[in-house]
C-alpha cells in the first residue's frame, strides 16, 4: 500500500505485461486460481452452490482449495477418484 497505493490491478497486470519474474508469478498465481475455480464449478455440476464455491475458490486461493480437498478426502475415505471427479466417476 505504501509503495503502490490501493490500486492493485494496474500494478498486478502491469507486471505481467512487463514479462519479468514478478509478472510470471502473477500469471502463474492467476492461472492456479482460475483452474481451482473451474474445477470446483465443474465438480459441482455448475449448480448455484458450485458457482459460489468456484467464486470463493478464486478469491480465497489455496486456503479454500486445500480445505475443500481435505474435507473431500475425509468424506470419501481417501478415494482420490471420488475426491477429484465427484459423481462423474
Amino acid at each position: 500500500m505504501a509503495e503502490h497505493g490501493s490500486n492493485l490491478l494496474p500494478v498486478f497486470f502491469g507486471d505481467i505485461a512487463a514479462g519479468g519474474w514478478p509478472g510470471q508469478f502473477n500469471a502463474d498465481f492467476t492461472t492456479m486460481l482460475a483452474l481451482s475455480a473451474l474445477w470446483c464449478g465443474w465438480r459441482g455440476n455448475w449448480t448455484p452452490m458450485a458457482l459460489g464455491h468456484a467464486l470463493l475458490a478464486f478469491v480465497g486461493g489455496g486456503v479454500v482449495l486445500m480445505a475443500t480437498l481435505l474435507v473431500l478426502h475425509i468424506r470419501h475415505h481417501g478415494d482420490m477418484r471420488k475426491v477429484l471427479l465427484g459423481k462423474k466417476n
